[in-house]
């Protein structure tokens, strides 16, 4: 009896003691005992164009009518639906083909991109001009701006495997003091460390004679 009775009064002591030592939050908080974080919004993309990783129709294609497709900007907390984060200022979208490299690098194809998209914006309509647009958005380094008229460029592989072609949005918390002109470098050089959302939607295309 005397020794249930001294096991009970150590296990109250050590209960008393990491209660003691726990944070105000409770025990099992975030790292190092502090709170976790709120949850943060996020960016997804959806079309009407084709479904994401299917095959590219001949009308968005560059070997069809280029144009480009219709996106829809998502933002979501969990599985429900939410409102964009307040510093949310910009997209900016680079569009290119996974499967292409450059002088034997790891460089790939960089076929468009766009930025400086507003983020009241809760799209990008199909068939999106060239050059500096009426909103604000401008396109960007990327096939046609080799000939001096940036715009959207779109898949082109030939006949054989498909290739993927990789649409990748930025939702920035800022807006982005660069020419038409940029590289592709200089583009995500001025990406980086603005990012407070990002998407990808994939599409597949070849050639078929």
């Amino acid at each position: 009896m005397k020794k249930q009775i001294l096991f009970a009064a150590a296990a109250a002591l050590i209960a008393g003691s990491l209660l003691a030592q726990a944070p105000a939050g409770g025990l099992g908080g975030g790292k190092g005992g502090a709170p976790k974080a709120a949850p943060r919004p996020v960016l997804s993309v959806t079309s009407t164009a084709f479904p994401d990783g299917g095959e590219v129709p001949m009308k968005f294609a560059g070997r069809g009518e280029n144009k480009s497709p219709e996106f829809t900007f998502n933002w979501s907390l969990g599985n429900n639906p939410t409102t964009a984060p307040a510093e949310l200022q910009t997209y900016a979208v680079i569009f290119h083909d996974i499967e292409n490299s450059t002088n034997k690098t790891m460089t790939d194809t960089l076929h468009w991109t766009i930025f400086n998209v507003p983020g009241s914006a809760k799209s990008l309509p199909e068939g999106l001009g060239a050059g500096d647009l009426a909103d604000g958005s401008r396109n960007g380094p990327g096939i046609n701006s080799r000939t001096g008229n940036p715009s959207y460029f779109g898949p082109g592989a030939g006949v054989g495997p498909f290739h993927h072609y990789v649409f990748e949005f930025y939702a920035l918390d800022t807006k982005l003091d660069l020419p038409a002109t940029a590289t592709r470098d200089e583009l995500q050089k001025a990406i980086d460390g603005h990012v407070i959302g990002k998407a990808a939607y994939v599409g597949r295309f070849h050639a078929v004679q």
